[in-house]
């Protein structure tokens, strides 16, 4: 049996994708090199520490697996908080590698029941080793804006997703640590544990690692921690449900849980288009300005 292929391992979005290789302090700012004398040390899975060597070779067989050409989908975010009812932000995204890494376009419609505003918010992400993010509006009016090491953190449309969730640039850090292999949900995981660089360290102090857990066989990302003092879990993004699509396998569900409010958003695809060719400049920070029509031809998917 031909073995599944996953149009997000390595990506994107939404929430699926990985990967990421070693640093030093050199060049860090005093404020960074303190937060990295408190950065949790690993927690090797077996009697020895597993060989480093062969964890950096599973993190670059999986950079470079990917997508077969461009995909489209349409989601759901569903926000359930602690308290209240859920309510529901639809959306859009255009995934596809470049010379750089993933990129990943989204368009976020307007909250159930919302009044005013702009009928869409818009982001652009670029990942890979040299990331880097857009959106449109800005709050500031100007028509496109980068987004900062801060902003990359702030919530969109008011849901527990962010750009940083997005773009996933913890599965590049350089500065990493092969944990070894575990189990997560009864599945066989390889276990990494990621130390920020010192431009998000700056920004986000209370960020001291990222812990990612891989999957073996399908080379798809399982969950993501992010982890502050004494290893507690600020946040944390998990694998929900897979779909199979002809002969590709998509992640269908992703769940995101804020450990301080304990609110959870779940991204749920409700519609999708494999294979598909996408003009280049969709992808250019200038043109999140202009609406794109979404492709033919979408697979859509029951509830």
């Amino acid at each position: 049996m031909a073995r599944p292929r996953f149009i997000f391992s390595r990506q994107t979005a939404p929430f699926v994708c990985l990967l990421f290789v070693l640093g030093s302090l050199i060049g860090a700012s005093p404020l960074a090199a303190q937060s990295r004398l408190h950065r949790p040390p690993p927690r090797y899975l077996q009697l020895s520490p597993p060989d480093q060597e062969q964890g950096a070779e599973i993190l670059r067989s999986m950079r470079a697996a990917g997508p077969d050409g461009g995909y489209y989908l349409e989601f759901e975010l569903r926000v359930l908080p602690r308290r209240g009812e859920e309510w529901r932000v639809p959306g859009r995204l255009w995934g596809a590698r470049n010379r750089e890494g993933p990129v990943t376009r989204m368009a976020l419609g307007a909250r159930e029941g919302a009044v005013g505003g702009p009928a869409e918010k818009r982001v652009l992400v670029q990942g890979g080793p040299r990331p880097a993010a857009w959106q449109w509006p800005a709050p500031d009016g100007a028509a496109v804006i980068a987004v900062d090491e801060a902003a990359l953190f702030n919530p969109l449309a008011g849901t527990d997703l962010s750009a940083f969730d997005l773009q996933m640039p913890f599965l590049y850090w350089p500065d990493f640590v092969y944990e070894g292999r575990t189990r997560l949900n009864d599945r066989p995981a390889e276990t990494f544990l990621l130390y920020p660089p010192a431009a998000v360290a700056e920004r986000r102090p209370d960020l001291a690692a990222m812990r990612v857990y891989l999957d073996i066989q399908y080379h798809a990302l399982l969950r993501a921690e992010q982890l502050g003092e004494n290893e507690r879990v600020l946040k944390s993004m998990r694998v929900v449900e897979l779909k199979k699509i002809d002969e590709h396998w998509i992640v269908r569900s992703v769940e995101l849980r804020d450990e301080a409010t304990r609110n959870r958003t779940r991204f749920v695809v409700t519609a999708a288009a494999l294979n598909r060719e996408f003009s280049g400049t969709l992808f250019e920070p200038g043109m999140l300005t202009s609406p794109v029509a979404a492709p033919a031809g979408l697979t859509r998917l029951g509830p």
